[in-house]
């Protein structure tokens, strides 16, 4: 009988086998056009930190934050903007205080000539999955999650 040793064992097996642990950030931004570029600059920060790609990820965050900016304001409210990864998903958080004013799925056609109206479509094309949870009230809060084993390989 033979008996496996470590280097039996490739790298990509042992790296699934002990995931990293779950890394979070979430902070809450002021619905000002300010907020909404701070919420991308930091996502791009925290993900170079974390040495996951930001591209994809800035993106939906610059959507999702000006979305609650534009449709989720409040006076004297703030939006939270979250990030989680856990195993290889990295899920995006983005809730604002208009619970009331929840996003069309699936949205209506947007026509050639408006100059608004396409950014869930853009997240819909860059995230793997997203959605839309109601609450706590007044809150409600837009998420996109990307599956980074698709999106990047590991370093060896």
């Amino acid at each position: 009988m033979r008996t496996t040793t470590l280097g039996d064992v490739s790298p990509d097996i042992i790296r699934l086998q002990n995931p990293a642990p779950t890394r979070e950030f979430a902070v809450l931004l002021s619905p000002t056009r300010r907020g909404a570029r701070l919420a991308r600059l930091l996502t791009v920060a925290h993900l170079a930190h974390w040495g996951l790609p930001t591209e994809t990820a800035a993106q939906i965050v610059a959507e999702l934050a000006n979305n609650a900016v534009r449709h989720g304001r409040v006076l004297g409210r703030d939006f939270r903007l979250g990030l989680r990864v856990t195993g290889a998903t990295l899920r995006i958080e983005v809730a604002d205080a208009r619970g009331d004013r929840l996003p069309v799925v699936p949205r209506p056609p947007v026509p050639d000539d408006a100059e608004g109206g396409r950014g869930l479509l853009l997240v819909e094309a860059l995230a793997d999955r997203w959605g839309v949870e109601a609450g706590p009230t007044p809150r409600k809060t837009v998420w996109a999650e990307l599956d980074l084993a698709l999106r990047w390989t590991c370093p060896k």
